[in-house]
């Protein structure tokens, strides 16, 4: 055991001192940025939802890091993906955290990026044009 010399004050064992979150939880800094991109969709999953709720109700959206591929793979590494609903499980749309941020410039060019994704895999899967299912498709504005 070790003992403390009197007035010497140890915050932890590399004195580094207190260790922490520098802002409080709800401050939007302290959120990570695949918190941000959880967000990201999950808004944009909630504005199309309104539109198409009852041709989604069945459609279960995920967010996963980086698609599964093959080391030897060449070729695009996908954004998204709808997989098929198996056993009884809906069908799956996923984007790709990593991809997406790759390729996109900022937080704003990510958003309009997940929007256009979901925008593409939810009229492939209704099979209707991405301009249908949202007007705003590849508009340069918002």
């Amino acid at each position: 055991m070790r003992s403390r010399v009197a007035g010497v004050r140890r915050r932890d064992r590399h004195g580094r001192g207190l260790r922490g979150p520098l802002t409080p939880p709800q401050a939007p800094v302290s959120r990570t940025r695949a918190e941000r991109f959880d967000d990201l969709v999950r808004d944009e999953v909630r504005r199309l939802g309104r539109r198409w709720g009852r041709e989604l109700a069945r459609v279960e959206f995920a967010v996963e890091e980086v698609p599964p591929v093959e080391p030897w793979f060449d070729g695009p590494v996908p954004l998204g993906q709808t997989r098929p609903g198996t056993g009884g499980r809906p069908v799956r749309i996923v984007i790709f955290r990593r991809p997406v941020e790759a390729r996109a410039a900022g937080e704003r060019e990510t958003g309009r990026l997940i929007r256009d994704l979901l925008v593409e895999e939810i009229a492939d899967l209704l099979g209707l044009s991405p301009e249908s299912v949202d007007p705003s498709y590849d508009s340069p504005d918002d």
